[in-house]
């Protein structure tokens, strides 16, 4: 633990001893059955993703309840049609806009705004998700929300009144369910991943490509560590043409297009460039449509999973047990790095350093090609 964090840990185990009796009260007269439920995860696509079999759980157990979930604007779209929930509230949270931060004091100015609001809508319970969101876990403390439940991490645990046992390299689907008090048990096949494509959407898609089912590479990602080469792309981009015949699609965000059209540049097989033409809508119902989505560790993978198709996988820094894909394993193929240091679990290498951690790029195309061409024969 760095200075830095043992300061943080200190001063927040201050501030709730300090704060303890004020907050008592509100404490003690927790319902037993929640009727307003505040669910906290302030994480992007595929941690959201993950979240939705808890939700089901969740509304199982307390099928009365008001259940809302609190994420950032950049979550919206990904819990806005969820059945289970009754309402999505965004917050920005500190740390997950991919943003440099205003000002040291702005997150703290936020969360006492954010407190103050929460407080007049009197939840009963809130969940906080995420295993080490101290900030999540004090916003729900400071509004006043009298039973708190999240993971027993020094940070986060002084803020709750029920703290539970967060387990290293459990599959972060089960650790959500265990949060919300369900056992986990059937896996994948009991408590599947959920994302409904709207009719709109996938009339969309159909539109687009009538009878063709195309293949679609998604490359980018959420840290460029976790990045694969430009070059490794296009060769497979030409292997899967020459072998199926059916359209490649290069799929991302408006800010991925330069990628996408550099391994469009490179390919043979001119692979179409649809980064940032669709929606997360439009976008599941393009991956529901294809027979097959590759690409590197990153929520919109997780996306094709939770719409059904089969999916390939390339992780490196990142431990697969704990994020990999939550699916049938014959429909959804994993290749890791087979570097000594993987997984690190570490995102946050500046710019300049990612060359110095080449784990993931060191994954072949022809093992991409040939793991693929299973998946397209069925296993």
């Amino acid at each position: 633990m760095g200075s830095r964090q043992r300061l943080r840990l200190g001063l927040l185990r201050l501030f709730a001893r300090l704060s303890r009796r004020w907050q008592s009260g509100r404490e003690r007269a927790a319902a037993a059955d929640p009727n307003a439920i505040l669910v906290i995860r302030p994480d992007h696509l595929g941690d959201l993703l993950f979240t939705t079999p808890a939700l089901r759980s969740l509304r199982r157990r307390y099928p009365e309840a008001r259940i809302t979930a609190l994420v950032g604007p950049w979550g919206e779209p990904v819990l806005a049609d969820h059945p289970d929930l009754d309402a999505v509230w965004t917050l920005s949270f500190p740390g997950f806009t991919r943003r440099p931060k205003p000002s040291p004091w702005q997150p703290y100015r936020l969360l006492v705004q954010a407190a103050r609001r929460l407080r007049h809508h009197r939840f009963t319970m809130a969940l906080v998700l995420r295993f080490d969101h101290w900030w999540g876990a004090l916003l729900a403390y400071l509004a006043g929300i009298p039973h708190r439940v999240g993971y027993a991490i020094p940070e986060v645990a002084p803020f709750l009144t029920q703290a539970l046992p967060y387990r290293p390299g459990r599959h972060e689907v089960l650790q959500n369910l265990t949060l919300v008090g369900a056992d986990g048990e059937g896996g994948w096949e009991r408590w599947p991943l959920h994302f409904p494509v709207r009719a709109e959407d996938a009339a969309w898609a159909e539109a687009q490509f009538e009878e063709a089912r195309p293949i679609a590479i998604h490359p980018g990602t959420g840290a460029p560590v976790k990045r694969w080469r430009v070059e490794g792309w296009a060769q497979v981009a030409d292997g899967l043409a020459q072998l199926t015949g059916a359209p490649i699609l290069l799929t991302g965000t408006a800010r991925e297009r330069p990628l996408c059209e550099a391994i469009a540049a490179q390919a043979q097989s001119r692979p179409a460039a649809l980064a940032g033409e669709t929606t997360l809508g439009q976008l599941a119902a393009l991956f529901a449509r294809c027979r097959l989505v590759l690409g590197s560790d990153s929520g919109p993978l997780h996306l094709a999973v939770a719409v059904g198709t089969p999916t390939l996988h390339l992780y490196g820094p990142v431990d697969v047990a704990t994020f990999g894909p939550w699916g049938p394993p014959d429909r959804h193929r994993v290749l890791v790095s087979a570097w000594p240091c993987v997984p690190c679990n570490r995102l946050d290498y500046p710019p300049e350093a990612v060359d110095h951690h080449p784990c993931l790029r060191e994954i072949g195309p022809e093992a991409v090609l040939s793991t693929a061409r299973e998946l397209l024969h069925g296993g």
